[in-house]
């Protein structure tokens, strides 16, 4: 309770109305700015991590938001933060806790191999937000030679009607293409992406500021 109240005591209540806007069904919102709850989960991580990670009552949306910073920045082996990730996954019902949270686990980075294994039970659960976090996951730390094949065969692979499945697929295929356009235009040629994610995937693309005009000319004619 007196995490809560620190929360309510630094609230903003025109972000609050802003993020109800991009988070739409989602209908606790404190309204506390990122940069002041990353400042708090660093100071949460540093004393107390397990004791908030154990028992603190997880409701608002910012506490869901500083559960997946603590775990991002607290001291602990791998086996103890897939642990604690077995708790956070299932509170994400929106894209920015999600999208956010997963920005912060920067120790994916030396556990490749044991975090592409830990994913694989949320692509075969195939529900819509532990199916984004798998993609977003993979999109922030997965991009590079030695998975990126993998990585696009999953998302190929993915058949889930949920909004925010289908849009997250479409910015990782846009993504990935910075890096490795040969291997995401060989994908878009022949691909079993629903129409939906597959226009997506284009328009991403084409309103990417990072891709040739040349490219671009040609992605339009891409349409279905």
């Amino acid at each position: 309770m007196e995490l809560r109240e620190k929360l309510f005591e630094v609230q903003d209540k025109e972000y609050q109305k802003f993020q109800s806007k991009l988070c739409p069904n989602i209908n606790n919102i404190i309204g506390v700015r990122i940069p002041i709850l990353r400042k708090m989960a660093k100071q949460i991580a540093k004393e107390n991590a397990e004791e908030f990670l154990n028992n603190t009552k997880i409701e608002f949306y910012e506490e869901k938001m500083l559960y997946g910073f603590v775990i991002g920045y607290m001291k602990g082996n791998l086996s103890e933060k897939l642990k604690y990730l077995d708790k956070f996954v299932p509170m994400i019902d929106n894209w920015a806790i999600c999208d956010c949270s997963i920005n912060t686990f920067k120790f994916v980075q030396n556990n490749l191999e044991e975090i592409w294994n830990y994913l694989q039970k949320y692509v075969k659960a195939n529900k819509e937000y532990e199916l984004r976090f798998v993609i977003i996951m993979l999109m922030d730390y997965y991009l590079v030679d030695n998975y990126i094949d993998k990585v696009l065969e999953l998302y190929n692979q993915i058949k889930n009607d949920g909004y925010y499945v289908k849009m997250a697929v479409a910015w990782a295929i846009a993504e990935a293409y910075i890096k490795y356009p040969e291997k995401v235009m060989k994908i878009l040629n022949e691909n079993n992406l629903d129409n939906f994610t597959y226009n997506k995937t284009l328009q991403k693309m084409i309103e990417s500021y990072r891709i040739d005009k040349s490219v671009k000319d040609t992605l339009r004619k891409m349409k279905r």
